[in-house]
C-alpha cells in the first residue's frame, strides 16, 4: 500500500487554566499519539488543537514549537460550548503520511477524556 494522509485523533484534560498544565497536556497528548502510531515528526502534514473555552492561559501548539516542530503546520482553535460537554479539554487533530490503514490507527484519549471516543479505543 502506498502512503496516504490518515487521521489521528486524541484528547486530555487539565487539572486548571494554566499555561503549565496547557503546554503540558497538549506535549503528553502528541508524544502518546506518535508513540502509539510510530509516527516521526517529518511524517507530520499538520496538527489541529482544539480547547474548550476554559482553557486560554496559552495556545496548545506552544508545547510542540520548541521541540523542532517548526515546520510542522499548527492550528489553534476553540471547541463550541455544548452545554454538558467535557470542560478543560484540550483535543488533537493530527495528520499524518502513513502506509497505515484507517482500522489500524490508535487514537489516544488521556484523564478525563478517557470516555470520549471508548469506540475507538483499543485494549
Amino acid at each position: 500500500m502506498s502512503p496516504a494522509i490518515r487521521g489521528i485523533r486524541g484528547a486530555i484534560t487539565v487539572e486548571e487554566n494554566s499555561a503549565e498544565e496547557i503546554l503540558q497536556g497538549s506535549w503528553q497528548l502528541v508524544s502518546r499519539m506518535m508513540e502509539l502510531n510510530q509516527v516521526q515528526r517529518e511524517d507530520i502534514a499538520s496538527i489541529i488543537f482544539s480547547v474548550t473555552e476554559d482553557l486560554d492561559a496559552a495556545f496548545p501548539a506552544q508545547a510542540l514549537r520548541g521541540r523542532g516542530f517548526q515546520y510542522v503546520p499548527l492550528l489553534d482553535c476553540c471547541e463550541i460550548p455544548v452545554p454538558g460537554s467535557l470542560k478543560k479539554c484540550i483535543r488533537v487533530l493530527m495528520h499524518v503520511n502513513t502506509e497505515k490503514t484507517q482500522k489500524e490507527i490508535v487514537h489516544a484519549y488521556l484523564g478525563g477524556a478517557g470516555g470520549l471516543r471508548s469506540d475507538l479505543m483499543q485494549p
